[in-house]
């Protein structure tokens, strides 16, 4: 299997494992942007970097990526999928601040 097949079947991992959450989501298909999948959820954003066990993401990718997040007033996560382990391990890379006297959600 190619990278590009690895790398979109975790995407649609991800993508199955945030609609049981009660996200709506999207992938942002075949880009190189820092952004593997979108979700929102009750006026909440959610922009995912999907990583294997065997990608690294640079600093300039992270700060992308926080750059995007900040943006769109969205958190950002950065998921990464280990061979050895089950499942995926979820790393917040960004969380918007709240507006001053806003309630959390």
């Amino acid at each position: 299997m190619s990278a590009y097949r690895r790398g979109r079947a975790l995407e649609y991992r991800v993508m199955e494992l945030l609609k049981a959450e009660g996200w709506l989501c999207f992938r942002s298909a075949a880009s190189h942007s820092p952004v593997d999948v979108i979700a929102g959820r009750g006026g909440e954003v959610l922009l995912v970097q999907v990583k294997s066990a065997k990608s690294r993401m640079s600093q300039d990718e992270l700060s992308e990526l926080c750059a995007w997040a900040e943006a769109f007033g969205a958190r950002a996560e950065v998921w990464r999928r280990w061979r050895s382990r089950p499942g995926f391990q979820r790393l917040l890379a960004y969380k918007p601040m709240q507006a001053k006297g806003a309630t959390p959600g």
